[in-house]
């Protein structure tokens, strides 16, 4: 899975244009996060379906739900992203310059400010990221 292209503002009419597209974190079942996708990256819709039939098909050729649940909490941490609409445009900036710079320093910093987005998300996906596991 990687960062979807940002998605357009939904002007709401308040202070903060892209407040229409926050939305509580979702149950972590796949129809949750479906409908929340629909609302704050629907162009991530036939990549999470694809993902998902993929899932589902090795668990059950497998007669194991490691697949589904890796799936699921792959998927609740990109929502708990994409849901905060500058926290998803700063991880798409980072995720860019990280692939242009040269020095050590700077490659650190940015290591470190993209884990600790991806540790806030975990964390509002329900997700002890120290293990790993969903």
């Amino acid at each position: 899975m990687t960062t979807q292209p940002e998605q357009p503002t939904r002007g709401s009419g308040q202070d903060e244009p892209d407040a229409a597209r926050r939305i509580a974190q979702p149950a972590s079942t796949p129809e949750g996060l479906r409908a929340a996708l629909a609302l704050v990256a629907p162009d991530a819709l036939p990549a999470f379906d694809a993902e998902r039939a993929a899932a589902l098909k090795q668990a059950r050729e497998q007669v194991n739900a490691a697949p589904m649940r890796r799936f699921v909490g792959q998927w609740a941490v990109y929502v708990a992203i994409e849901r905060h609409p500058e926290r998803a445009a700063r991880l798409r900036a980072l995720e860019a310059r990280s692939a242009e710079v040269d020095e050590i320093g700077e490659a650190r910093e940015i290591a470190a400010e993209i884990g600790h987005i991806l540790d806030e998300a975990c964390a509002e996906a329900g997700i002890d990221n120290r293990r790993g596991a969903a």
